[in-house]
């Protein structure tokens, strides 16, 4: 539905240590661009963060200093791990989520709402390399690059973010202003290669992308099994295969 254009919306997103960049400018450059919107970067403190490549990123505010939000973005990356078990965190993601009228998640950012017990029965997706771990959160996977369930969106990874938040800009101000803002991104993608997911890249490209991420994804899926004890999540071994 909709949003009256008269209603102003306070839009913020998560950062964090080892944060993807992307996953947070990406749809920052959406975001920021909603008419009628206030805009901000929310971290554990206010401290500035490096995201995993080392870039120098600074929040406008602490989480604790936040308002409740209309829309709450949580970004994924590396990072998200140490977080899974912050309840400091996953609270904050709890409390923002209970008023906001959308909730966007991007990359693994997913599996942050899911330790919040946030996505049992939503339809949702992930990064590629995750995307095995929604059961554990109760979640339902769905392999697409956007997921919308509800008032909330899923974008399953990195550049998704993009089309993740122009999808909630039409849905909050109308296609129009969606198109608008895509127009000022110039935001017509013509990758040279079509090696942009599992399906489409060359074999020898995914083993060697799967073995670089092995390390993470082992660490993500013992908390993803932990966290699934702790909400009472039962798991079969087909639904994570």
């Amino acid at each position: 539905m909709i949003i009256p254009s008269n209603s102003h919306l306070q839009i913020g997103s998560l950062l964090f240590e080892g944060v993807d960049q992307i996953d947070l400018t990406g749809p920052f450059e959406v975001l920021s661009r909603i008419p009628d919107s206030t805009y901000r970067i929310y971290g554990k403190t206010a401290e500035p963060v490096r995201d995993l490549k080392g870039l120098r990123l600074t929040p406008d505010a602490a989480l604790a200093d936040a308002p409740p939000l209309d829309v709450l973005h949580v970004p994924g990356g590396f990072g998200q791990e140490s977080l899974m078990e912050d309840e400091d965190v996953l609270a904050w993601i709890r409390w923002q989520a209970a008023g906001a009228r959308s909730v966007f998640s991007v990359c693994t950012g997913a599996l942050l709402c899911g330790a919040a017990g946030l996505l049992q029965g939503r339809r949702a997706t992930t990064h590629w390399a995750s995307f095995h771990l929604l059961p554990f959160f109760g979640a339902i996977p769905v392999n697409e690059r956007v997921v919308v369930d509800g008032n909330w969106v899923f974008a399953a990874g990195v550049t998704a973010g993009i089309d993740g938040a122009l999808r909630l800009a039409a849905q909050l101000r109308g296609d129009e202003a969606a198109q608008a803002i895509q127009l000022y991104m110039v935001y017509a993608p013509e990758p040279p290669f079509d090696s942009g997911t599992p399906e489409t890249a060359p074999a020898e490209i995914l083993a060697h992308a799967r073995q670089s991420l092995r390390s993470i994804t082992a660490q993500r899926e013992e908390t993803a099994r932990r966290v699934a004890a702790r909400l009472g999540i039962a798991v079969s071994s087909a639904a994570t295969s």
